[in-house]
Order: structure tokens, then sequence, then C-alpha cells
């Protein structure tokens, strides 16, 4: 898997500050996407222990609130299998902080069991994520003034885990 950029003080991506991960490699493919050049699963850097361990210091200081992962396309199936063990390392290190992920598929359509990119590890990794922003950015539906949102057709969905 490779990763586009990684934020340490991200604050358009959820709330209070943040780390961000914007993973590469999308098929969605919208039109108007702001940050088209991560649809190709090849850009940017190879995703490593280190890019991890990294991403783990990040998150370190009290004053960051939690951790936000989109791209690209974090439940594309290439990307679940790195993501899953990331998000589940995020969960033990950093239990009171929160997990947020933005996808284009939608939560209750492609992402549930016989979706279009369910996987062996997408219920893990949903276990993990506390805020799903979910469904694709339609240029027709753009709303600047959305929080934390690019277009009115996506959801804003708080996942309930027990």
């Amino acid at each position: 898997m490779n990763y586009a950029n990684i934020k340490n003080y991200d604050v358009a991506d959820g709330p209070g500050v943040r780390v961000s991960l914007f993973v590469s490699g999308c098929r969605h493919h919208c039109k108007g996407c702001f940050n088209a050049e991560t649809w190709d699963f090849n850009f940017g850097q190879p995703y490593t222990k280190e890019t991890e361990a990294e991403i783990l210091k990040f998150l370190e200081p009290d004053y960051i609130q939690g951790f936000t992962l989109l791209g690209g396309e974090p439940f594309e199936p290439e990307n679940q299998v790195e993501l899953v063990k990331l998000l589940g390392r995020i969960r033990q290190e950093y239990p009171r902080k929160d997990i947020w992920c933005y996808t284009g598929y939608l939560y209750d359509v492609d992402l549930a069991e016989g979706g279009k990119v369910f996987t062996d590890v997408t219920k893990e990794m949903l276990s993990y994520i506390d805020v799903l922003v979910d469904g694709e950015f339609v240029e027709a539906q753009r709303d600047l003034t959305l929080r934390f949102r690019g277009s009115r057709n996506q959801r804003i969905i708080e996942l309930a885990h027990d």
C-alpha cells in the first residue's frame, strides 16, 4: 500500500487537532475530487513499519484528539489489509482518541457483508472506527457550508460499538 500524505496537525478532517493519513488508490474517480492524484495506487510513498511508528508518535500528545483516515480510498480491498492493522494499534495504544474515516463507499451497501468491497477484515476495520463519512463526492451537490463533508449526499455516521 502507498500513501500520499500524513498531516500531523489537521483541523479540517474531523473535530479538534488530528493526525491524518491520506492513502493512495481509489476507483471512484469522482468529478471535482480535491485529491485526484491519489486515485493511482502507486502514487506517493510505500507504507512501512516506520510510517506506522511515525503516525503513532504523532498521536502521542494530549492535545491530539484523534486520527483521520482518508485518501484515496481506505476501503479499497488492497488498502484494508494494511489499514486494519494500523487502526487496531491506534485503538489499543490510544483508546481515548477517536478515529474518523472518509470513504466513497456506502456503509450499508458496499461495506456490508456481501457488499462491493467487503473483505475478511472489513468488519474488524469498521469496529475500530468511531465516525464514518460515507458516499462519493458529488460535484453537483458540493456545499462549502457543510462541516466535515464536501457534498450534501455524504453522511456522517457514528458507529456504535459494544
